[in-house]
């Protein structure tokens, strides 16, 4: 590239710095969200007439004087404001570059005046093309050249003499080209780049009511699902009853059960207990854990005495509703205060502990059947537990013996023994709370991944 050529782009680029800088500044102002969504009011229209036209006066005076003509980017303005906001605007910006221009002197004064006016009009005209919008990086660029590549074919056209007006053309086609396409190429990408930060933004924001809306959804689910849990321990005489559920999010599938079977010609002092573990966590898992506790609570009521049966038909229903794949583990047991016996079914549950006051034993009430909702058709057998003064029946879900530390490690049966033993001397309530507390202190702070669930019965 000649000498000459190279110094008049350096200067061109120069003006281009000023221009886009100014651009920059409206692409930052309240006034752009409106033009980005195609319909500028009348005020913003004639703000970006008065901008752009004022740098397309800039682009003349700031411009080089070469033989009569002057190397510029007078263009620049009227088409960005076409580009922008459409033709009206393209033109009215061009109309006052081209006005200044006439006012100077030179053999190009009416080929560069129409090529302003042009040079607006066109960039309107994409913008109604592409439907209101602003064009892009590749075509507004490619728009730019071919832009000054009429302006130069104007200027051999109108222009006379040819000669000068050829050599003219020479020497500052290049430069006007290349500095248009550089000066439209930085707009360009800072225009695609508040595009972009606008659909982030609005994706932030969508994301954000979504989240919203289902944070209130879990709320409103937790709230329903507590109501689940009886707020109140029913107790009868000769039992001190405790129980308490920790959901690891803010639903789960987790639950237990205090059911009062006076409601049915039965003695006083029967009670039904149940803690079940329903599989998965979350929503479908909180669900599930409706329809089960439901299902086992009206089957509990009708069959009073009989937990195997009510477990069984309870377990038809739910394995019949179960489309998901998903169970539940359930411990069922008929609590007779007269006796001192609870009758039990144990689906598939980790085995209740049994503390013997009189050897400070423990012992497991092991499974009688298999978890809820895997087979339709499964027989569940009932065993019996007494229940002397001083004994202790501890309820849990895995929440508790698989509750994890930092480096992985579980909190195991052996722990949960240690506790009971350290703690059999307390109240069903505070058993339960210092079994919590056990687990929390083991854990210290670790994520809790599944939810805890404890239940508490003491013969007194």
């Amino acid at each position: 590239m000649d000498l000459s050529i190279l110094s008049s782009l350096v200067v061109l680029l120069q003006l281009i710095g000023v221009i886009v800088v100014v651009a920059y500044l409206l692409t930052r102002s309240r006034i752009f969200p409106e033009i980005l969504d195609g319909y500028p009011t009348v005020k913003t229209q004639i703000i970006l007439i008065l901008l752009f036209g004022a740098l397309s006066i800039y682009g003349t005076l700031s411009g080089i004087d070469f033989l009569g003509a002057r190397i510029n980017v007078r263009d620049l303005g009227p088409m960005l404001a076409g580009l922008l906001a459409g033709p009206w605007v393209g033109i009215g910006a061009g109309l006052i570059g081209a006005l200044h221009r006439l006012t100077l002197e030179g053999f190009t004064v009416y080929s560069c005046s129409l090529a302003t006016v042009f040079a607006g009009l066109f960039g309107g005209l994409i913008w109604l093309f592409k439907k209101r919008k602003f064009a892009g990086i590749t075509i507004a660029v490619i728009f730019a050249v071919l832009m000054e590549a009429f302006h130069m074919a104007l200027t051999l056209v109108m222009c006379r003499p040819f000669d000068q007006a050829l050599t003219v053309v020479t020497w500052v086609s290049i430069p006007m080209i290349l500095a248009n396409a550089a000066g439209m190429f930085v707009f360009a990408l800072m225009v695609e780049n508040l595009q972009s930060e606008r659909r982030m933004q609005a994706e932030r924001d969508t994301l954000m009511r979504e989240m919203e809306r289902k944070n209130t959804e879990l709320a409103i689910a937790a709230e329903i699902q507590q109501s689940f849990l009886p707020d109140t321990i029913t107790q009868v005489e000769g039992f001190d009853i405790a129980a308490r559920s920790v959901m690891a999010k803010e639903v789960g599938g987790d639950f237990f059960d205090i059911i009062p079977l006076e409601v049915v010609p039965i003695a006083k002092g029967q009670l039904g207990v149940m803690i079940a573990d329903v599989s998965g966590k979350g929503i479908p898992a909180a669900l599930f854990m409706a329809l089960s506790r439901i299902v086992v609570r009206v089957n509990a009521t009708w069959y009073g005495r009989r937990p195997a049966a009510a477990i069984r038909d309870a377990n038809t229903i739910i394995a019949n509703d179960s489309k998901s794949g998903m169970f539940v583990t359930l411990f069922y047991g008929y609590l007779d205060a007269g006796t001192r016996t609870l009758t039990y079914v144990n689906a598939g549950h980790n085995p209740p502990l049994h503390f013997r006051a009189a050897d400070n034993s423990i012992t497991e009430l092991e499974a009688t059947g298999i978890a809820m909702g895997v087979i339709g058709d499964a027989d569940y057998e009932q065993a019996e537990v007494q229940l002397a003064p001083g004994d202790i029946l501890i309820l849990y879900t895995d929440g508790i013996t698989e509750a994890e530390n930092e480096q992985q490690e579980m909190f195991d049966l052996t722990r949960l023994h240690e506790t009971i033993l350290a703690s059999r001397s307390l109240t069903a309530k505070e058993m339960s709370a210092a079994i919590l507390d056990a687990v929390r202190k083991f854990t210290r702070g670790y994520p809790q991944s599944d939810d805890i669930t404890l239940m508490i019965i003491r013969s007194v």
